[in-house]
């Protein structure tokens, strides 16, 4: 399929339609806000972009209150104002900010029934490729709705992982390979395209957020950066020994702490808490801090964006994303 020729043969104001298929529908600040960046990022370059409502089984909110409690009541009562809280925030920024399409898609069958009426198709960034991460591996974000001869793109896609399973290969090789071009958000994620999926490139490339730079995400934000006397926690792995380094920081450097959870049961943990806030108040949290304590990815890089200082403290699983980006910014100090 020939693309460069689209203008001369349909007229400039003729956009090229791009459909997206990433990991919006969660409840995690920096996967809506790369959905949000991959979207803005193919709008630059004249695509007209649409986000496909995708919503893993587990993950939508009638299914949330049985995933998070395994069935225990006692958990059931403390998890559910956070998932109403999470249901205002999370689908409330998503159903205000992306183009997701009508209809919203979960299981193979229903993609069956997917228009096919892009131009090209899209993976997008985040964890797509974590199988892990996603429970399984979930073909659809892999393009497998899509027929081989459209043209299809992955963009700084995420395997999480530093290497798959001869299994998981055998089980993707196919929809791999029908790719027109491969871009990895991660150095291992190359090495997995090329080696051993035996893909012919693959391009490492940064997350989406990273091409707004600070002061776009700023003025989305309406904010004004004044750095304040605190460290910001935002803390995705419960840890004691996390929660230990952030009280010796504190005193250290005589910095309070603010700490941004994501639920509200995590009031008690060390430094003020701010409870789920608005998906922009998670900008302005990072832009005015001195510091900024995580083992998040996207905190990480929204620190660096935005001239906030990160200390950065590596999750026991998929650590290998927050590593290849200080790699790649040459701060591995962090």
């Amino acid at each position: 399929m020939n693309l460069g020729n689209r203008n001369e043969l349909d007229g400039e104001d003729m956009k090229i339609k791009v459909d997206v298929i990433t990991l919006h529908a969660v409840q995690n600040y920096g996967s809506v806000l790369q959905a949000l960046a991959t979207q803005k990022l193919l709008e630059r370059h004249g695509c007209e972009v649409r986000i496909i409502n995708y919503i893993r089984e587990n993950v939508k909110y009638e299914n949330l209150l049985e995933t998070r409690s395994n069935g225990n009541f006692l958990k059931k009562i403390i998890l559910y104002p956070n998932i109403k809280r999470w249901k205002k925030v999370f689908e409330g920024f998503c159903n205000e900010y992306l183009n997701l399409t009508e209809k919203s898609y979960t299981t193979d069958q229903e993609f069956e029934e997917y228009p096919l009426e892009a131009d090209i198709f899209c993976t997008g960034s985040d964890q797509v490729w974590n199988s892990k991460w996603n429970l399984g591996i979930i073909l659809p974000l892999y393009l497998s709705f899509v027929p081989a001869d459209r043209f299809k793109f992955a963009l700084a896609a995420s395997f999480g992982q530093e290497k798959l399973s001869q299994e998981e290969i055998e089980a993707t090789q196919k929809y791999i390979d029908e790719y027109n071009f491969i871009s990895v958000r991660e150095k291992s994620g190359k090495k997995i395209i090329e080696e051993q999926y035996k893909y012919s490139h693959a391009e490492h490339v940064i997350d989406p957020t990273l091409t707004l730079t600070g002061d776009e995400w700023r003025a989305f934000a309406n904010n004004k950066k004044e750095t304040k006397n605190y460290i910001l926690i935002y803390n995705l792995n419960r840890s004691k020994e996390f929660d230990d380094y952030a009280r010796k920081l504190s005193k250290k450097t005589g910095l309070k702490l603010v700490r941004l959870c994501n639920r509200y049961d995590q009031f008690y943990r060390p430094g003020k808490s701010i409870i789920i806030p608005e998906i922009i108040d998670f900008i302005k949290l990072i832009d005015n801090a001195k510091y900024v304590l995580t083992d998040s990815f996207h905190a990480t890089a929204f620190s660096m964006n935005m001239n906030t200082e990160p200390i950065c403290i590596y999750p026991n699983e998929f650590g290998g994303r927050i590593e290849s980006f200080l790699q790649l910014t040459n701060s591995m100090q962090r």
